[in-house]
């Protein structure tokens, strides 16, 4: 009998432990920002221990319980964001998956969970929170305009900033699937880091990535950059908007697939001359912070899919 008692007693106490992280992340300024986060970690490790059904069955206890208690919209938002990813982690965990696997299901879980929870958004409270985003920082851009021309800034620089900040938020509305792929991506690193912290001591483990040095992507990333900058072309020379917005998202997770790739080809470059921390972090930080690098790092790490530099250069072939 203590067999049967023990895991519903662990899965009462871990949804209950759920329940509380997402009141404080609800009523608690500052700090409930980061307990968010922890908010998928209990149903990985519940899942992890007893299955992906025993998850799904303490998730869906855990919103009805946080639907009384915070409201069936934040219950919703913390179980699409952080409590479906944790019960994929787990599941994923007790299937003895890589690590590459693991992430990649948990990120596909979290994209998907990002659109429901927006299109519910949208039809619930018919509001469209990406352009709620937008319009938000374009009002934000105008107070700090009309801020700098009550401190006596030269009109003519004001308007020229003007006018490069609406273009901007125009390709940014244009970015929707890719803002959701980052989000995503966002919460996937949360949810994976989180739990690596927390499973060793509750004797579980994550397993480990491959050294950073070593990270590489398929080629595909290569042929899909190439074209999105061919249908980025078409689509503002024949006004064709569906192609231009395809292609440009398909181009900017290129880019940042190859930006990836060349700090991992930069990385394995430093760690074959023995190259500082301190250098490292310099290198690193040159290039985060001028654009030109970035998008010759971008490239480069493309090219690196393609051609295997590492390969060529330090295994002499």
């Amino acid at each position: 009998m203590g067999r049967n008692v023990t895991p519903t007693i662990e899965g009462g106490l871990l949804v209950a432990i759920t329940v509380i992280l997402g009141l404080i992340s609800v009523y608690v300024p500052l700090i409930g920002m980061i307990v968010e986060f922890f908010c998928a970690v209990p149903m990985a490790v519940l899942t992890a221990r007893q299955g992906a059904g025993k998850g799904l069955s303490a998730l869906i206890v855990t919103f009805m319980l946080m639907t009384i208690l915070i409201g069936p919209l934040m219950a919703l938002r913390l179980v699409l964001s952080f409590g479906i990813c944790g019960v994929v982690l787990g599941a994923c965990v007790q299937k003895n998956f890589g690590a590459v696997k693991i992430f990649l299901t948990t990120l596909i879980v979290a994209s998907a969970a990002q659109v429901v929870s927006l299109a519910l958004l949208l039809a619930v409270m018919d509001v469209n929170f990406i352009e709620m985003q937008i319009e938000f920082v374009r009002e934000s851009f105008a107070e700090s305009f009309n801020a700098y021309e009550a401190m006596g800034v030269d009109k003519a620089q004001i308007d020229a900033a003007k006018a490069q900040v609406e273009p901007a938020l125009q390709t940014l509305a244009h970015l929707v699937p890719t803002l959701i792929l980052l989000a995503s991506l966002m919460n996937s690193a949360a949810v994976w880091l989180t739990s690596k912290w927390i499973f060793p001591k509750v004797q579980l483990k994550l397993p480990e990535f491959p050294p950073f040095a070593q990270w590489k992507f398929p080629a595909i990333f290569m042929y899909t950059a190439a074209f999105g900058a061919i249908g980025i072309y078409w689509g503002l020379t024949r006004n064709w908007t569906p192609i231009y917005e395809l292609a440009l998202n398909v181009t900017v997770v290129s880019m940042l697939a190859g930006f990836v790739q060349g700090l991992s080809l930069m990385s394995c470059v430093f760690d074959r001359y023995n190259v500082s921390r301190f250098v490292r972090g310099l290198l690193y930080a040159i290039v985060l912070l001028n654009m030109l690098f970035v998008q010759l790092v971008a490239i480069t790490g493309l090219m690196d899919m393609l051609f295997d530099y590492r390969k060529r250069l330090f295994d002499g072939r």
